[in-house]
């Protein structure tokens, strides 16, 4: 018998009003070919385009499309332990959480629990409200966190903003992070294949920093004229920033300088992606990295012709971009 592969996970997030459901109700009228189980942490305030086929009571409902539905009531691994016992067919599960939930912990749920070889984080999808983002960011930290961990962001009702304002909160989301494919939708509406099977936190296949990154480092701090334009405080504590250096770096020296940011930042630090070049080694080294969690590999070799640069993109709460480069600056064989 051949080992299942694991299901693949993606993660619904943003803050109150920004448009999931509206995404939920969106994704499961579409034509994608997966077979969903969906898990809602607000069950009470979801209609699913009154799709529901069985009284709400029940804690997985099945939808008249085929999909199912259950509801979290506490543990969310106890919640999908019971979704796979029930032996019900399904190959994809999105989770749509509430507006003020901070995806961190989910992002562990999946990567150390025992689960973890049953199900895998394939992407986080942060829905952002472009009329109300500005405000949000500045009054709780919720917002940023869920941008900050986000690796596609749906910047929603752009009708209801300028062009000039888009641009604006666009600025601010890409300082928050440069990793993120934005995408700007209206009733959020989006291709489900820009949001399923993204294999988003995968250390194989295509390892590319997206465009927007490498440009990042030149302007990390170029938005502060703009931001004093306005009169309310915007919470400038998770930034991201980028490094690259076209020398191989020494492993052992890597490792190192990893570990004890690591042991400095913790959790502070919330994800980080990169490519190294590293001495003796004739394949490109990809890691991904959530909080405190690392993985690295050999990729693939560098292709003929192929600038042999490292590349490195951190995002996270209170870093000290200089240090963390003098760090970096050190793992140079």
């Amino acid at each position: 018998m051949t080992k299942r592969d694991p299901i693949p996970v993606t993660v619904l997030t943003g803050f109150l009003g920004a448009g999931k459901t509206t995404l939920l109700n969106h994704l499961l009228s579409q034509n994608h070919g997966y077979k969903c189980a969906i898990i809602i942490n607000e069950f009470g305030a979801i209609s699913i385009d009154n799709q529901l086929v069985v009284g709400v009571d029940e804690e997985i409902v099945e939808l008249n499309n085929g999909c199912l539905c259950c509801r979290v009531r506490g543990d969310l691994i106890k919640s999908l332990q019971g979704l796979m016992q029930k032996q019900k067919r399904f190959d994809y599960v999105l989770i749509e959480t509430t507006g003020l939930a901070d995806p961190s912990p989910l992002v562990h749920t999946f990567k150390a629990s025992d689960l973890a070889d049953k199900m895998r984080l394939d992407g986080i999808i942060t829905v952002a409200d472009a009329r109300h983002l500005e405000k949000e960011l500045a009054d709780g930290p919720e917002p940023t966190a869920q941008l900050a961990f986000a690796d596609v962001v749906l910047l929603n009702k752009t009708d209801l903003v300028s062009p000039d304002q888009l641009k604006h909160v666009e600025a601010r989301i890409r300082k928050i992070n440069s990793l993120a494919t934005i995408h700007r939708t209206l009733n959020s509406q989006i291709d489900p294949a820009k949001i399923f099977n993204l294999k988003a936190r995968e250390l194989a296949g295509n390892f590319t920093l997206p465009e927007s990154a490498t440009h990042e480092h030149s302007h990390t701090h170029g938005d502060h004229d703009h931001d004093r334009e306005h009169h309310h405080h915007h919470d400038e504590s998770v930034t991201s920033f980028y490094l690259s250096d076209d020398r191989p770096l020494d492993l052992k020296k890597v490792e190192a300088w990893l570990s004890e940011l690591i042991r400095e930042l913790g959790s502070n630090i919330y994800r980080t992606k990169g490519i190294l070049q590293i001495q003796g080694q004739a394949k490109r080294v990809v890691f991904q990295g959530v909080q405190t969690m690392f993985d690295a590999k050999p990729d693939r070799l560098w292709n003929v012709g192929e600038k042999k640069v490292s590349q490195m993109v951190f995002i996270g709460k209170d870093l000290d971009e200089a240090k963390i480069r003098r760090g970096f600056s050190t793992c140079i064989a």
